[in-house]
């Protein structure tokens, strides 16, 4: 099945962006160009919130990409000037779920904070990636909401990069396998348990006998 990617570049204390939506934080150089490079050729979908696409509107991206279909969610945009972008009104999760039971490569979650929220409340997010600068903004626009649940992630990938930035990628945890985690450690801890008082039984029977013995 196809994942679900949320992540981009932001700040140590966690924005995205200044609160006029200004990156000019943002630090560019040949290892950020290489890795962008290779990190789009395993999306061939982008899904955004309407903020995010008014902003690429403003910086003359338009939201459209080469070879990449793009969803913007919104329920007062009404119309698009970019060709490749389509514009959806309907619930976040219900429409990504099908997104992800169709073949194709994986789906970006660009920007939104807001949008990544609905998602990951619907458990619908697969793997998280930040290109996190050395830099505390102090406010701006956040990359995560408040939520209801805990989220647990695993660490696939971490690297610093020679401008001080660190590449991370995690994958999220399904929510049963921490679980399923610890009702095997109670298994085994039952079974451990058991095995103890087993062999415990036995010593007992086995002095026993050595006992009755050495009366005769």
């Amino acid at each position: 099945m196809r994942k679900v990617v949320f992540g981009g570049a932001n700040s140590l204390d966690n924005y995205f962006a200044r609160n006029d939506d200004s990156v000019d934080w943002l630090m560019w150089s040949d290892e950020v160009t290489e890795f962008l490079a290779d990190y789009w050729k395993r999306f061939d979908t982008i899904v955004m919130g309407r903020r995010t696409y008014e902003v690429s509107l403003q910086m003359g991206g338009g939201g459209a990409y080469p070879g990449v279909k793009s969803y913007v969610f919104s329920k007062t945009v009404k119309t698009t000037p970019a060709p490749g972008v389509e514009l959806i009104s309907q619930d976040v999760a219900e429409f990504v779920r099908k997104l992800k039971s169709q073949e194709g490569k994986d789906i970006c979650v660009m920007g939104g904070g807001l949008l990544a929220r609905s998602l990951f409340q619907a458990d619908l997010i697969d793997e998280v990636g930040f290109n996190i600068h050395p830099v505390l903004l102090g406010s701006g626009i956040p990359i995560f909401h408040e939520i209801d649940h805990q989220i647990d992630l695993e660490l696939l990938d971490c690297k610093t990069l020679k401008n001080g930035c660190v590449l991370v990628t995690y994958r999220v945890k399904p929510p049963g396998e921490k679980r399923k985690k610890v009702a095997k450690k109670a298994l085994n801890r039952k079974k451990s348990g058991k095995a103890k008082i087993g062999a415990k039984s036995s010593k007992a029977k086995s002095t026993g006998k050595t006992t009755k013995r050495t009366r005769k």
